[in-house]
């Protein structure tokens, strides 16, 4: 292939989509440019960086379903600093890939209907994903487009981990932990191995607006707090995390609130937000001297250093500790937050190191490694396309 091709990637968030624009190198993708467009802003706008250059371009298309005056308007603006007629293919994120999906795949008609089917699972993000892939079909019907899956990483654990204690009909009709994030994960992985080649069995806690954290054995995935959807695990910017079914129960029984009441109050009206009644951003709590939003904070770091130590269960053992995402990789008061209440696994930090946000921040008398790395959903997503396309 030409080394002046494109690969683009899309990775579809429930309100954001980030765009990959990388360039097909022999057997590398190569990162030279990338996207975000937030739909929650207004007016609409593609944010650019090239390089050193950034750029902020108003969208005129209308935001519709199918999302085609968005596309067409959003390859017309990248035509202006990449040769967009060299696009050969695009990737996707994808949350939910249930058992079906635990590689990467080619998207053909057939493939993005079973994907389709798999929405039930995963009804916040996966329609996000369609809407691009979709749009990009009908626009550039002769583009390949692939899928990379966040649940497939998590293919490897235990059938014991994945179960629910509920009748074993259930778990073989699927309903079952899959675990999530797991092209972040994929990513640490390997920069673990390359990086820290010492880090057996490692917790990664991937914080972000939605956070999971997951348990590595020699890199491989062993547990991840979210299960059988995005709500679970640790709590989150708007969503709660592990939460009594007790409590569904009670709002839907005794206080008679309909489905689309309590999915709201799950997605989009607990978490960070919820407890502090103030913020969903971590950023703004810790700035906030009301004590609503430093209970916020604590539960927040309360709820890692708990998984954490029931991933160490799983793992029969800990000796690295990695914090990724936006969260993870720029808030030093988190990681702090989160040490101090494992301080009895031995795990201390250096407060410069983290205040710098080095890779390696544990300290010189820490029983347990604690790294910073920076995750890059997009360049797997890139590799994984880049595999499909040469036939690995």
């Amino acid at each position: 292939m030409p080394s002046t091709d494109l690969l683009l990637t899309f990775n579809a968030g429930s309100s954001t989509v980030k765009i990959g624009i990388f360039a097909m190198d022999g057997a590398a993708a190569r990162r030279i440019g990338k996207g975000v467009i937030d739909f929650r802003a207004e007016p609409l706008s593609l944010g650019l960086t090239k390089g050193s250059q950034t750029f902020d371009m108003p969208l005129k298309a209308e935001v519709t379903d199918d999302l085609h005056g968005v596309i067409d308007e959003v390859f017309a603006l990248l035509a202006d600093h990449f040769d967009m007629t060299a696009t050969r293919a695009a990737g996707h994120r994808v949350v939910h890939g249930g058992d079906r999906f635990t590689k990467a795949i080619a998207l053909d008609a057939a493939a993005i209907d079973a994907v389709d089917a798999l929405t039930p699972l995963a009804p916040l993000h996966q329609p996000q994903a369609l809407r691009f892939i979709r749009a990009l079909r009908h626009l550039k019907p002769h583009l390949a487009q692939t899928a990379s899956f966040d649940t497939a990483f998590h293919a490897t654990q235990d059938d014991l981990v994945r179960r629910f204690a509920i009748p074993r009909a259930l778990h073989e009709e699927g309903i079952k932990r899959y675990g999530f994030h797991g092209l972040s994960y994929k990513f640490i992985a390997a920069e673990l191995a390359s990086k820290a080649p010492r880090a057996a069995k490692a917790v990664v806690a991937h914080l972000g607006s939605g956070a999971s954290l997951c348990a590595l054995d020699q890199g491989v995935s062993r547990d991840c707090s979210m299960g059988f959807s995005t709500l679970d695990g640790i709590p989150m910017a708007t969503r709660p995390g592990s939460l009594d079914p007790g409590v569904i129960l009670h709002l839907a029984g005794e206080r008679e609130q309909s489905f689309e009441e309590i999915e709201d109050l799950l997605y989009h009206r607990s978490g960070l937000l919820g407890v502090s009644g103030i913020s969903a951003d971590t950023r703004e709590l810790l700035k906030d001297g009301r004590p609503e939003a430093r209970q916020a904070i604590d539960l927040l770091t309360l709820r890692i250093a708990g998984e954490i130590g029931r991933m160490a269960a799983t793992l029969n053992g800990l000796d690295t500790v990695v914090f990724t995402a936006g969260i993870g990789e720029h808030q030093p008061e988190i990681r702090a937050g989160v040490a101090k209440r494992l301080s009895w696994l031995g795990l201390t930090i250096d407060e410069k190191a983290n205040a710098a946000n080095d890779f390696a921040i544990g300290s010189g008398e820490s029983r347990i490694a604690a790294h910073v790395i920076a995750a890059d959903e997009e360049q797997v997503i890139a590799d994984e396309a880049l595999s499909i396309l040469r036939g690995d």
